[in-house]
């Protein structure tokens, strides 16, 4: 899953570079850089740069584990870094290929009432992913990110001449306890629902042993009372993977 979320970060949805052929399956590693690290829709570095990576062994049942690393910064001293466990099991029928997975959001330096647990299914035919995220578990109380929250998301990707790619993403977060309180002009307390859709479109381009990169803009409709930055976000990403 987490493969995924990389690939999403630098605006890509595609597997790079060789392999290594270990036992019965592939070891690969990956290692990217993104002027902004977006996920779903919003900023997770406060618009700065970041740094990421990640190690993915994949059975040839179609059985995969992984983790995933990258700084974070959510506009305090800490967390300072995500630490991301995952596993799920993958197959496909002719044009149509399914994911199962489940992936452990970890902030180890966070100091608790960070960390969540999420399960997740997706199906694709052809060009077209459409598929959902279930949070089962979170350290959160009466917040985001604990459990009941569900994010749905589809995103198409269109091979382009000269090894480019056209990509589009549209997701929408469902969050179970979703009132936030803020105060209004007149100083009575209010509530907004925090449930919000995003939506993004990259370009990436494919120049083999150097990697991938690509250019990406991406937004949210979730209201600035509330805390969302709601600003159209453009950056670059680029992946690697050996």
């Amino acid at each position: 899953m987490k493969l995924t979320k990389l690939a999403a970060a630098c605006g890509l949805g595609l597997s790079l570079g060789a392999s290594v052929s270990v036992m019965a399956g592939e070891l690969t590693a990956n290692i990217g850089a993104v002027s902004n690290y977006m996920w779903r829709g919003v900023t997770q570095t406060q618009d700065d740069p970041a740094i990421q990576g990640g190690i993915d062994y994949a059975f040839d049942s179609g059985f995969y584990l992984g983790t995933w690393v990258s700084n974070v910064d959510f506009g305090g001293s800490k967390p300072n870094y995500e630490l991301d466990g995952y596993g799920g099991y993958g197959g496909e029928f002719g044009d149509f290929s399914y994911d199962l997975n489940a992936i452990y959001y970890a902030y180890p330096d966070a100091g608790g009432d960070a960390d969540f647990f999420e399960l997740g299914a997706s199906g694709s035919w052809k060009f077209l992913t459409v598929g959902l995220a279930y949070t089962a578990w979170g350290e959160v109380s009466d917040g985001p990110f604990d459990s009941g929250d569900l994010y749905y998301y589809g995103s198409v990707e269109i091979p382009l001449p000269q090894e480019f790619t056209l990509g589009a993403t549209l997701g929408y977060y469902d969050f179970d306890d979703d009132k936030a309180f803020y105060e209004a002009s007149d100083g009575t307390i209010r509530s907004k629902s925090l449930d919000y859709t995003n939506w993004g479109v990259n370009v990436s381009k494919d120049v083999g042993e150097f990697g991938t990169f690509s250019l990406n803009y991406g937004q949210n409709d979730g209201s600035t009372k509330i805390g969302y930055d709601d600003d159209a976000k453009f950056w670059v990403g680029w992946l690697k993977e050996f």
